[in-house]
């Protein structure tokens, strides 16, 4: 016999992990604003991420030992998922790391894709994956085609908004698809544009 309570609660604990993955990716699409900021002042947003990275260290590190910093930690743990809130999350850490050395490693064209990939591909992926993925084959490590499917899409357009070419495009796309499909954790965050970046710079030489 089915416990309604059971279901109720499953039915809660969705709503809620859904809730925090959409502040997760809010969050993580602001990243996006990066390259733009660089054309402005390359220097001061380099120094600008790596501030906001080390500072959501601590932050971090004083949540993890139960300090509670005003504001700060309440929208810390609102984004963070079930398996993180007793645990340092790293996802911020790579977020900030992935944009930071994509800038300083690869021309403005090129980490305008790879931070694109990253803050649009990444994000929708995740999203179309919740809401819409049912078809989850064994090689995408729990991971949804539809999911998948988005991240393509997603960074083809990205791409092709930014450079007007359909090979950068497509190889952006398969490779940002390939990465975030790997069981990489908060790890594709660095992965992703870095793997996106070199691939874009080995076809422009």
């Amino acid at each position: 016999m089915l416990d309604p309570e059971a279901g109720i609660s499953n039915e809660t604990n969705k709503r809620n992990d859904l809730k925090s993955e959409i502040i997760r990716k809010l969050i993580h699409l602001l990243i996006a604003l990066s390259p733009l900021m660089a054309s402005i002042n390359l220097f001061f947003t380099l120094l600008f991420l790596l501030i906001g990275t080390v500072s959501y260290a601590i932050f971090e590190i004083l949540r993890y030992k139960g300090i509670k910093i005003p504001l700060i930690s309440r929208l810390t743990a609102m984004a963070s998922r079930p398996r993180e809130k007793k645990h340092f999350e790293l996802g911020p850490i790579t977020l900030g790391l992935g944009a930071f050395l994509s800038l300083l490693l690869y021309s403005p064209l090129i980490a305008s894709i790879a931070i694109y990939a990253l803050a649009f591909g990444d994000s929708i992926a995740c999203l179309a994956g919740k809401l819409f993925g049912r078809l989850k084959p064994a090689f995408l490590f729990g991971k949804s085609i539809e999911g998948s499917l988005a991240c393509f899409a997603v960074v083809f357009l990205t791409s092709y908004l930014v450079s007007s070419n359909i090979r950068i495009s497509l190889i952006s796309a398969v490779i940002a698809m390939l990465v975030e499909s790997l069981p990489l954790e908060d790890f594709d965050n660095l992965v992703l544009p870095l793997a996106v970046g070199l691939a874009v710079h080995l076809m422009l030489l």
